[in-house]
């Protein structure tokens, strides 16, 4: 059973930190393409962070240089430190994995396409306000 636990959200002010982390089992977690998502109140499900199982990372724009995403094999842990906040950053946060389709071109052309992704943790809510 794939089980994926999202924690390290909560309240921040502006400019601050937090660092998510994601435990994930019930797979060969080095064998995977891992990712962050984030949701925010009455939008889409937007890609924040991928990481392939050679490594390979993809960022979204607006967090690439305040964000880094990390990924511990022998912990089967994602972590994503997250710098800079702002409120634009406030959603739910959710981790996710692909079993199948990380290795192919296709995944690597997009990475942070949500229909790669086949497991879903619950997620970590994250809120930069003032």
């Amino acid at each position: 059973e794939v089980q994926l636990q999202a924690s390290g959200g909560g309240l921040v002010q502006p400019g601050g930190s937090l660092r998510l982390s994601c435990l994930a089992s019930g797979f060969t977690f080095d064998d995977a393409g891992m990712a962050w998502f984030r949701q925010a109140p009455g939008k889409e499900r937007e890609g924040v962070a991928s990481i392939s199982s050679d490594g390979t990372m993809t960022y979204k724009d607006s967090v690439k240089d305040r964000f880094t995403l990390s990924r511990d094999n022998a912990k089967n842990t994602l972590h994503l430190q997250m710098n800079s906040l702002n409120p634009e950053d406030t959603a739910v946060y959710y981790c996710a994995a692909d079993l199948i389709s990380y290795h192919t071109t296709s995944y690597a052309q997009e990475p942070l396409r949500r229909q790669w992704y086949d497991y879903w943790g619950q997620g970590t809510h994250v809120t930069v306000s003032s």
